[in-house]
């Protein structure tokens, strides 16, 4: 009788531990916890204790709002059931060690506003329907072995205000569509292959501070027009198949302009 009495207040803890949360989102964290081998993770979750005090985990109104692991040895792949913390507003998984390709249930988190994944080793292609996560304004993938090419879909992030996708294995050309991105202020693939020109269209990128596309294939010129951007103030093509190798330079938009306005109008591109 004494085991039973133990086993049903056990029980009773466990349930109330998860009293805050619906059963989905209870769900979708402990298939988190499984499919990147939680008892392994550097800061554990407590399974009985309350949500709100595992690490890394925002509660607010009883909705999972905010998921903060990096830094904690998460391995293995992330789980479709992700997609279903549809009141998430942040994830970062950054500085760990998940593979696989990323669930395309991501799509769901419609409330998503930053999505740091760098520094993993995910691989596939980055999924086209990234484009639904509208009021998204952070996306950072960089450091990983994403392939392929970038998704056009991508300048459906109106409200973006980072886009980092460096040092992955990223193919193609820059899509012209990025240039749509208006509150756009950091654009950085660098240490990809890509190829072609440096689109013309990113000059209508009024808020962009810093354009780093060096280490890739890139041809063509510099459009002189970037050297009117007024927020533009880091500048680094450098290492590509240009006609010309420009200066790299670092949170200085004097010295941005002049280093692009030195070379002779030959190199200003039109619009078709």
């Amino acid at each position: 009788m004494k085991t039973l009495n133990l086993t049903i207040i056990f029980l009773f803890a466990t349930l109330l531990s998860f009293a805050s949360i619906s059963q989905t989102e209870k769900e979708a964290l402990l298939a988190l916890h499984t499919s990147t081998n939680g008892e392994q993770w550097t800061k554990k979750w407590d399974l009985n204790k309350a949500v709100s005090n595992w690490h890394g985990v925002t509660v607010e109104n009883d909705k999972v709002v905010a998921l903060n692991l990096s830094f904690n040895n998460l391995t293995g792949t992330l789980p479709q059931e992700l997609g279903n913390l549809t009141n998430l507003k942040a994830i970062n998984f950054g500085f760990n060690k998940l593979t696989g390709a990323l669930p395309n249930s991501i799509s769901n988190l419609k409330n998503l506003k930053s999505l740091e994944l760098f520094l993993n080793k995910f691989e596939g292609s980055i999924p086209a329907s990234l484009g639904k996560l509208k009021n998204l304004e952070v996306l950072a993938l960089y450091s990983n072995s994403f392939t392929g090419e970038i998704p056009t879909a991508l300048a459906n992030l109106e409200n973006l205000k980072e886009l980092q996708l460096g040092s992955n294995f990223l193919t193609g050309v820059i899509p012209s569509e990025l240039g749509s991105l208006s509150n756009l202020k950091i654009l950085s693939l660098i240490d990809n292959n890509l190829a072609g020109d440096i689109p013309l269209e990113l000059t209508d990128l009024e808020n962009l501070e810093e354009l780093i596309l060096s280490e890739n294939k890139l041809t063509g010129n510099l459009p002189l027009q970037f050297s009117q951007l007024k927020n533009l103030s880091t500048l680094m093509v450098s290492d590509n198949n240009m006609d010309v190798e420009y200066a790299t330079v670092v949170e200085d938009r004097t010295s941005l302009r002049n280093s692009i306005v030195t070379y002779n109008d030959t190199y200003v591109v039109e619009r078709d």
